[in-house]
């Protein structure tokens, strides 16, 4: 029996099989033994191969070849990666300027990682109405930066509705992965598109201007018009896995677009004669806070670098 993974509590997963029901499965004992160095070897969005038994429930056996999927460097030390989605046609980066500020490093690192695996990313800004004229004008320049190296991105308010119906048709049809920072609004996002589902929510911290968590696992949301959103938990870090340093460079565009004036075919734009992305960034053409995420990543082989829990 064939389906798809909609939901991953850790421990079961629920799979909606191709007739359209929904059947509880775990993973086979030895499915984990087969090269998988993950915490979740089947994730939402996959397409697997269930056995059903007596009791109405099923094992996982088998995983039909992906053709993205967006992964992490797990929280658990004793594994390699956690995979937060896969088979997706785009991915939403929730975004805030402030209650929490997501850094330009997060936003870097999540694209990066889409691009290695070929994932389209809307970069979306919400909480549009609680921005200070300070606030706004940061944001302005943070959406220009992110605009000018091709990114889309987009302004919503998903406690107003602001922007909310123009997301609901470029989600209409298609896999949208959503993720971000805790505290961003995820939530309230996801109940803005989906009225009645009633996700719960919670405040930002005062002391920290931090989120706490409120979705504990990730889960495929049936839209009205057609396709899925994945909600999955907030992330404080998002430690690259499996990308190589001489790869990096493809994976920054406006790096990539510079580099290939250097001198040398393997430089890696940090001090080496003729380096054109280092005069590109001396001449402002790409932005500083970018190219500290790229070094930031290339430093990345320090094991334990970005490995905050959900």
């Amino acid at each position: 029996m064939l389906g798809l993974v909609v939901r991953n509590t850790g421990s079961w997963y629920t799979v909606k099989t191709d007739d359209g029901r929904m059947v509880d499965s775990k993973i086979k004992g030895n499915f984990r033994l087969k090269g998988i160095r993950s915490t979740n070897p089947v994730a939402v969005g996959d397409r697997v191969e269930i056995v059903e038994n007596a009791e109405g429930t099923a094992f996982i056996t088998a995983i039909s070849d992906r053709r993205n999927y967006i992964i992490r460097k797990s929280p658990n030390l004793s594994k390699q990666s956690h995979i937060i989605a896969a088979n997706v046609d785009q991915a939403m980066l929730v975004v805030t300027v402030n209650r929490p500020q997501t850094s330009t490093t997060f936003i870097d690192r999540f694209l990066a990682s889409a691009e290695a695996y070929r994932i389209p990313v809307v970069l979306v800004f919400n909480k549009t109405d609680l921005l200070t004229d300070e606030e706004r004008h940061y944001q302005e320049m943070v959406i220009a930066l992110y605009e000018n190296i091709g990114y889309e991105c987009r302004e919503i308010s998903a406690a107003t509705g602001s922007g909310v119906d123009e997301l609901k048709k470029m989600l209409a049809g298609r896999i949208t992965v959503l993720s971000g920072n805790s505290g961003v609004g995820k939530s309230t996002l996801i109940n803005s598109l989906l009225p009645g589902l009633n996700l719960r929510t919670a405040e930002i911290s005062d002391a920290h201007n931090t989120g706490m968590h409120t979705t504990t696992f990730s889960e495929m949301l049936p839209l009205p018009d057609g396709g899925y959103i994945i909600d999955t938990p907030g992330i404080k870090g998002f430690g690259t896995f499996d990308i190589e340093p001489e790869e990096l460079t493809g994976y920054f565009r406006d790096i990539f677009h510079f580099s290939k004036d250097c001198r040398f075919s393997n430089c890696t734009h940090r001090h080496e004669p003729g380096c054109a992305v280092l005069r590109a960034l001396e001449d402002h053409y790409i932005a500083e806070s970018r190219y500290q995420s790229y070094l930031s990543m290339l430093d990345d082989k320090d094991e334990n670098k970005y490995r905050e829990a959900f």
